[in-house]
């Protein structure tokens, strides 16, 4: 059987830098960083005292009531926002759709955990009689997903997906592959997050995987920078309309891009740090590329994972030479998380539309405070400014503790 081909029709970002995907892009394409000191909680007695938080968020702007807002984890709010925009962006009347049809798969690494700390904190104090009924549905990883499904009316393959940093990329692959096998035709995907809490920055802080540079925030996350020592945490969403190809063309649709390429591995190997020779990484990049029926030349940009971590960074870059070889020279590579922070499980969301809007509009976007060069990391990253370009062809790096590797390749639309 041919499989179908696999085509974004709508996007949907709420991201510390803009919550609208043109708000977003725009920052992106300035350099602007989302990075500051933590303003919802006393982070006194936190070794790392920023990140990466969305600023005067109002649900009731995304079309989402108080009522229901107050019966869900965040982490569900802001897929729903994003899932609003990215609908209302396609053009899809769901109501007008087989709705067995049409799939939701949305990401998450950690899921409800502020949920959870304010309901054990109410347990501990006050007993469990005055735990909220609403704590399960609003912990859940699959809730997300969920929700979305019953907003839209959405009754295809519905889950959640956990894999730490690669949830928001294996739940748009997954559903690639499900318009591809011709057993959806619609697919409302992406990631999701809200980890920005004192249990999670404090379980952070003490893997001594985040940035400490808290008086320079701005400056903190540098991936690639010789000078880079963590990580800076970010919260939000990014979801996307994926359609099958002549699906979209039957309903007139405006087609921003083609999804063509997924490659998922594992390492197999440590539960934070990854694999040191890339074997597994290199492999989920080439796959990718081999399934989107390129050959590794065709492809002209990589979002990399670029998380600013020492070991992520090298390893990043030795994977991009195993896969491309001298033709990593010559492709440009930006870190979208040296200005919205790690979204952690929607990071792979929020760069997959960073690239299909690098395609759209012909711009690299620059990783910004790259100030030291390290001989370990020595490609194209796009320093500082954004680059006019013609992309046809790009490719997003997404990995997770626990050793989860995923790849997707976008190419331009060509009929």
């Amino acid at each position: 059987m041919t499989k179908k081909r696999v085509v974004v029709t709508g996007m949907g970002a709420l991201t510390p830098i803009g919550q609208d995907v043109k708000t977003y892009w725009d920052s992106l394409k300035e350099g602007k960083s989302g990075v500051g000191k933590i303003m919802r909680f006393d982070v006194s007695e936190y070794t790392t005292q920023i990140a990466a938080e969305l600023k005067d968020f109002d649900p009731k702007e995304h079309s989402i009531s108080k009522k229901k807002a107050k019966r869900m984890d965040d982490f569900i709010i802001f897929a729903l926002a994003a899932a609003n925009e990215a609908v209302k962006n396609s053009g899809i009347d769901t109501d007008k759709e087989n709705p067995f049809r049409c799939s939701t798969i949305i990401g998450s690494g950690t899921g409800g955990l502020n949920t959870i700390e304010r309901e054990h904190k109410k347990l501990l104090k006050r007993g469990p009689r005055r735990v909220s009924p609403f704590l399960i549905p609003a912990m859940i990883m699959d809730m997300s997903a969920g929700e979305v499904a019953i907003k839209f009316g959405l009754k295809g393959p519905n889950y959640g997906v956990v894999s730490a940093c690669a949830s928001g990329a294996h739940a748009i692959g997954n559903s690639m592959r499900l318009i591809q096998n011709g057993e959806v035709d619609i697919a409302v995907t992406g990631g999701t997050e809200n980890s920005i809490s004192p249990l999670g920055l404090a379980g952070f802080c003490s893997l001594k995987a985040l940035s400490t540079r808290n008086g320079e925030p701005q400056k903190a996350s540098r991936p690639f920078d010789a000078e880079r020592d963590g990580f800076v945490m970010g919260e939000g969403a990014g979801m996307v309309v994926l359609e099958e190809l002549e699906h979209a063309k039957a309903r007139g649709a405006k087609i921003y891009a083609e999804l063509a390429g997924y490659g998922a591995t594992a390492d197999a190997y440590h539960i934070t740090a990854p694999q040191p020779e890339g074997e597994s990484g290199t492999a989920a990049m080439k796959a990718a590329v081999t399934d989107a029926e390129l050959n590794p030349e065709d492809i002209d940009y990589i979002n990399a994972h670029g998380t600013s971590t020492p070991l992520n960074d090298k390893i990043e870059t030795m994977v991009i030479k195993n896969v491309f070889g001298e033709h990593a020279k010559k492709i440009a590579i930006s870190s979208t998380k040296s200005m919205a922070g790690h979204l952690l499980g929607a990071a792979g969301a929020i760069e997959f539309i960073a690239c299909i809007k690098t395609i759209t509009d012909g711009v690299a976007h620059p990783t910004i405070n790259y100030e030291n060069p390290d001989p370990e990391c020595d490609l194209d990253y796009v320093p500082n400014q954004a680059r006019d370009m013609e992309v046809n062809a790009a490719l997003t790096n997404s990995l997770g503790f626990g050793g989860h590797n995923a790849a997707l390749v976008v190419k331009k639309y060509s009929g």
